[in-house]
């Protein structure tokens, strides 16, 4: 199928692409358009303008401090991937990038376009949530800042406004103690996620941290601490699928079995770290 007509437009500016997307209300972004592309193809987004966001230098750019990395909502998961960009996690950030989908999925794909889009299977989701990222966002009325915890609403919903655009990814710095463990069920490799388990445990900052993918919305954290992460004896599928019901999982036995499973393979990877 080919898409319905539109016009086309590749603004320099973040101010630029926001006030195009402010004046015209059927616009859409374009970045690596990994999504947006077969989207428009099936003609199930039919925008009157794409915006494409690929020349804007601010969103390529990747920025440091003694707190956290930074990173522009344009680059790549490859670039990710084979390490280009400064990683305040030592080494789960690529791991993380590797597993997505295929390679050349990869290097045309964004960060910033992945959680705009918030698909509740999306690698980057869950695992960012369980780091504590923050969405660095722009639009007419400025700049401002939201917790990724709080920023996607539901599947495929987020809490952006129609006049702003994502620009960059806030990851805080870990220790050199913290521990990461990453683990996905998906019936064949490439394929979106059925259930995503991310770990995160940091001595030094008194973080011990679960979460798991929603098959609807948001992903679900939780303190491994109360869970009994950091005993002697990690917790149990019974205690996973308890606190997952508790913390508002939905589905019947199987799913909260699967998200559980996923959960425990990733502690198990955290541990073995």
């Amino acid at each position: 199928m080919k898409p319905a007509p539109f016009d086309y437009t590749r603004p320099r500016t973040v101010a630029d692409a926001a006030r195009l997307l402010a004046t015209t209300p059927d616009a859409k972004i374009l970045a690596g358009g990994q999504t947006l592309g077969p989207m428009l193809n099936l003609r199930l987004a039919q925008p009157a303008l794409l915006i494409d966001i690929t020349r804007i230098a601010e969103l390529a750019a990747v920025r440091e401090d003694e707190q956290s990395v930074t990173i522009g909502a344009t680059v790549t998961h490859a670039a990710i991937e084979d390490g280009r960009v400064p990683d305040p996690t030592g080494g789960f950030l690529p791991r993380v990038a590797r597993d997505i989908a295929y390679r050349a999925v990869r290097t045309r794909g964004t960060i910033g376009g992945s959680l705009a889009h918030a698909d509740p299977a999306a690698d980057w989701l869950s695992c960012l949530t369980a780091l504590e990222a923050e969405m660095l966002i722009a639009g007419a009325d400025g700049e401002r800042r939201a917790p990724l915890s709080g920023f996607m609403r539901g599947a495929m919903e987020t809490e952006l406004r129609h006049d702003e655009i994502v620009v960059g990814i806030r990851i805080p710095r870990r220790s050199r103690h913290a521990r990461f463990g990453y683990h996905k069920i998906c019936r064949k490799t490439g394929e979106f996620a059925e259930a995503i388990g991310v770990a995160v445990s940091d001595p030094d900052r008194q973080i011990l941290r679960l979460v798991a993918s929603t098959a609807a919305g948001a992903p679900i954290a939780m303190d491994g601490g109360s869970l009994g992460l950091g005993g002697t004896r990690p917790p149990d599928q019974a205690t996973l699928r308890q606190a997952l019901q508790a913390a508002g999982a939905s589905g019947d036995a199987y799913d909260l079995t699967l998200h559980a499973t996923a959960l425990q393979r990733a502690i198990t990877r955290m541990q073995a770290a």
